[in-house]
């Protein structure tokens, strides 16, 4: 099946953010902890290719890259602690998870 384009099909919305090249993502996080208070409601991605970590600020039907940060590795997935922090998985035999938390 071929992928639609959105500006052929009214049905489709055209995406708000996309990278070129990819940085084929290895997941996505809606941010809701207290430990980022600057991050509630942004996206979060982890990249593989592009081994970054990208935040993506979110306003209602309005999306843009807020950061970008450079990581060295290739990121496999991302989640939230109960704490507000932030797990990263590394990609790879030798992976770390790396736990963010605010700079101080």
């Amino acid at each position: 099946m071929p992928i639609l384009r959105p500006s052929t099909h009214p049905q489709l919305v055209p995406p708000k953010v996309y990278w070129t090249p990819t940085i084929t993502p290895g997941g996505l996080l809606i941010y809701t902890g207290a430990k980022f208070p600057q991050w509630k409601g942004d996206a979060l991605i982890p990249g593989l290719n592009g081994q970054t970590l990208i935040r993506v600020d979110l306003d209602g039907d309005n999306a843009k890259v807020a950061n970008r940060w450079d990581m060295g590795e290739r990121m496999r997935g991302i989640a939230q602690g109960p704490d507000g922090a932030v797990y990263l998985l590394e990609d790879g035999s030798d992976a770390k998870l790396v736990r963010l938390d605010p700079a101080g």
